[in-house]
């Protein structure tokens, strides 16, 4: 018997949750299932997952909340997100530099009043936590006051939030651009005062070998160096127009992965976004170096950069860390369950079938594990930070239809998976506390 405390709480439902990797050991093997669970946490963690029968004996006293045949699993974890880019979601018609210039760019360079940033910072984040993504990595902009905001805003709901000012010193308009020297120091000075700060990480970001020179980059390794435990994230062969205007910046290189490489931007915690159209040598670096990839489809759709080769990369010894992101605003989508969809039909067009299963751990555990943050958030496990969803199997007409004729839980998931949006989020929780409920909203 556990004696529960006023800072207990169970939920019960449908339980979802990791075992192990399902590209390593299958789908069986991976995967723990109740279909009548019991999520006890205490003190903002996950303290017991199991059946629910029996747990107000072993928990006498603690406050239950029944979800029914709701399923609760671990929030979604979103790799690769601009924050910033909120405002040009969806915004019509082109490629990836030239959408850098018409909306991008014109949109960050609002970000020197700090009244916005705070404004979309607000926005940004109650949208996560009604799509039922509970952690991010996320870019700000070089204006520091973009990532002083955003980390307060997210402090002030205690979620575990990575985010890092922009570096880019160069081929931008001058008001979205910083300086070698004042990139180092205003990054230096965010990760002073928000790194490991309740919940929050610090990433350093050079936006990508396109817009900072080689003083910044090198500028950007050494400040990665001098702070162990600080993630570093960027941008890699996202499009064959930027991947040729790479090798005219860095002719000198082996490649593009190698232009990140002379400057000690690989390694563990570095996690690269896109990442669709690599060669040999960059995809053993990935497997030698503990590097990870942001795997971003609707953007990737969006903006006709290119099918990302999920099967090359993860179903092979040894596969490459790779996790799901949204890519707002260049994803056309806040929803996880959409971006999954993008991913599977991307690796449809691959000719392989990604299973539900192995999506839902790229858009939780693989996401996490490619921040280096898998052994405290990404899964419904006792001892990992309570961020929880709850999702509703019937969340509309057509999955109700479809979902009479389910036989199983990688059928439910596949359903969820093609099918719901931001609807079937019922809940979420952050740190054991109900912060969006669809009801109240």
């Amino acid at each position: 018997m556990t004696t529960s405390t006023k800072n207990s709480l169970a939920l019960l439902g449908q339980t979802f949750s990791f075992t192990d990797d399902p590209f390593a050991v299958g789908v069986d093997r991976a995967v723990s299932f109740h279909s009548r669970g019991a999520v006890v946490i205490e003190d903002g963690r996950i303290i017991d997952v199991g059946p629910a029968d029996g747990v107000r004996d072993k928990f006498p006293g603690i406050d239950i909340v029944d979800y029914g045949e709701h399923l609760i699993m671990s929030g979604f974890v979103d790799c690769h997100i601009h924050y910033p880019q909120s405002e040009i979601i969806g915004s019509y018609g082109e490629q990836l530099l030239e959408w850098l210039s018409k909306y991008t760019f014109p949109a960050e360079g609002k970000f020197t009043d700090e009244s916005h940033a705070r404004s979309v910072s607000r926005f940004f984040l109650d949208e996560l936590l009604r799509n039922g993504t509970t952690t991010a990595s996320v870019y700000c902009t070089v204006h520091p006051q973009s990532a002083d905001v955003f980390f307060e805003e997210a402090e002030s709901r205690d979620m575990c939030m990575a985010a890092g000012k922009v570096m880019m010193d160069c081929h931008a308009p001058a008001n979205v651009l910083d300086t070698v020297q004042s990139s180092y120091d205003d990054s230096e000075a965010l990760i002073n005062k928000w790194h490991n700060k309740q919940r929050l990480k610090y990433v350093v970001s050079p936006r990508f070998a396109l817009t900072s020179s080689p003083e910044q980059l090198e500028a950007a390794g050494a400040l990665w160096k001098a702070y162990p435990g600080t993630l570093m994230q960027t941008h890699l062969s996202e499009n064959l127009a930027e991947i040729a205007r790479a090798r005219e910046l860095y002719p000198q290189e082996p490649d593009y992965l190698g232009i990140y490489e002379k400057y000690g931007l690989v390694g563990p915690g570095a996690n690269f976004g896109h990442a669709i159209h690599l060669n040999p040598r960059e995809i053993e670096l990935f497997r030698s170096s503990g590097s990870g990839i942001s795997h971003c489809p609707t953007s990737n759709m969006f903006i006709g950069s290119g099918l990302f080769d999920m099967s090359g990369l993860r179903e092979t010894e040894p596969p490459v860390s790779v996790g799901m992101g949204t890519d707002i605003g260049g994803g056309s989508s806040f929803s996880m369950f959409q971006t999954m969809k993008s991913s599977y039909e991307i690796c449809q067009l691959k000719g392989y079938s990604l299973h539900p299963v192995k999506a839902f751990y790229l858009a939780t555990v693989g996401s996490a594990a490619v921040m280096g943050l898998d052994n405290k958030i990404g899964n419904l496990t006792a001892g990992h930070d309570a961020d929880i969803i709850v999702i509703d199997l019937k969340s509309k007409p057509v999955i109700e239809s479809r979902m009479r004729h389910a036989a199983d839980l990688t059928e439910a998931l596949f359903t969820q998976m093609i099918l719901a949006d931001d609807r079937a989020i019922k809940a979420t929780y952050i740190s054991g506390k109900l912060l969006y409920d669809k009801e109240n909203n």
